[in-house]
């Protein structure tokens, strides 16, 4: 389509120089497996929907991707564009920079639990923040985990970025393993000091947070 040209046009340097910094691996040393993580880090903005009076007042509607078995919701005002590097990314009409992307990568594990607990993956993600040269300041704000469908393991991240590139920005990450694959969501929303993260937007990121899952079986 014309609105995924645009956006590949758009973007060829700043992605890959991105995807550059961000193509490294968490070394699994017991079992020789390497957790690729460059798909927690891209570099967007979700919109700011303060406007909302209610969260649940935002229209969401459900994205399956049957083929590699995940489903998540999705601001229906967001469109699917392509982009190198993504499973699926979802951007805001006119506003490539505003996304929710998912990654899935085939690994040796059956559970995100043989990897680590959720406190040690997130420390991971931050280290790899932290190694980046935009990045001036990184700090995990909470971890959770809940159980997805049929009882899967599902880790759930948060935490900010302060970077030269889009200064202060909140970040939400939701990763699990089904099928001998990693499936990683990446939400990022800007929290500067002038316009921090409110409630309702808060609310909404949870919503899509939370809705990130294995594709219940046909």
């Amino acid at each position: 389509s014309s609105s995924s040209s645009s956006t590949q046009n758009r973007y060829p340097e700043k992605s890959k120089d991105i995807y550059e910094e961000l193509n490294l691996s968490i070394s699994f040393s017991k079992r020789s497996l390497n957790l690729s993580i460059l798909a927690l880090f891209f570099n967007g903005f979700l919109p700011n929907l303060s406007k909302c009076a209610y969260a649940e007042e935002l229209e969401l509607q459900r994205y399956t991707d049957s083929k590699e078995g995940f489903t998540l919701l999705i601001p229906s005002s967001f469109n699917k564009v392509e982009k190198a590097g993504a499973t699926v990314l979802f951007e805001e009409e006119g506003k490539g920079s505003n996304n929710v992307g998912v990654v899935v990568n085939p690994v040796r594990l059956s559970s995100l639990g043989e990897f680590g607990t959720p406190e040690f993956v997130v420390e991971k993600l931050i280290q790899a923040e932290k190694r980046k040269e935009s990045t001036k300041d990184a700090e995990v704000i909470g971890v959770a985990e809940r159980s997805g469908q049929g009882g899967l393991q599902v880790y759930e991240f948060e935490y900010k970025v302060d970077s030269t590139r889009g200064g202060m920005k909140r970040i939400f990450s939701a990763a699990f393993v089904a099928s001998k694959k990693l499936y990683l969501l990446n939400i990022a929303h800007s929290d500067k000091p002038e316009s921090p993260l409110d409630t309702q937007t808060r609310m909404m990121l949870e919503q899509v947070l939370h809705s990130f899952d294995a594709a219940p079986q046909t």
